[in-house]
């Protein structure tokens, strides 16, 4: 077993003094070859895509982007988990077992397609629970009434339309 020794970082050190020294070196330059001109008041404003910024700066999302990104997450780690056991599946389903008259054979081991089938299962009671719960309507909005339906008369035009 080899020891570690000062030495050895020293490709670590020098790959540190590199990503400061390009990080340095660039804002320096920046300061140095950029142009200095006169500030005002609506150079200094934050630029929004060509509109003045109006209203609040931060304003509120809905929580529903940031459920649909821990879904997401969820549901893709899945797929994490899947890869190893996938690279072992076939290994693991055959037991290679050496009888007593010294040949081999092999026995079925269904318990690892069982267990990925256990996963699954509890991923998929997870997925309707966030169904049931409607994390995945985006209409869906317990706070707010319901938007109000126009009333119509038997001529199939809206009542408001013709005041």
């Amino acid at each position: 077993m080899h020891l570690q020794t000062p030495e050895d970082y020293v490709p670590v050190f020098m790959q540190i003094v590199a990503g400061l020294g390009f990080g340095v070196t660039t804002l320096a330059a920046s300061v140095a070859l950029g142009k200095r001109g006169r500030r005002t008041r609506a150079k200094d404003m934050p630029y929004e895509c060509g509109k003045d910024p109006i209203g609040p700066s931060q304003s509120r999302f809905s929580i529903k982007f940031y459920l649909v990104a821990m879904l997401f997450i969820l549901f893709d780690i899945e797929v994490v988990f899947m890869y190893p056991w996938a690279v072992v599946y076939r290994d693991m389903l055959w037991q290679k077992v050496t009888n007593p008259d010294h040949t081999t054979s092999y026995l079925l081991q269904p318990g690892i397609l069982l267990d990925m089938f256990g996963f699954i299962g509890l991923l998929f009671v997870g997925f309707l629970y966030a169904l049931k719960k409607k994390a995945f309507d985006w209409t869906h909005n317990p706070g707010a009434a319901a938007p109000p339906v126009p009333l119509l008369d038997t001529a199939q035009t809206p009542i408001a339309a013709r005041r």
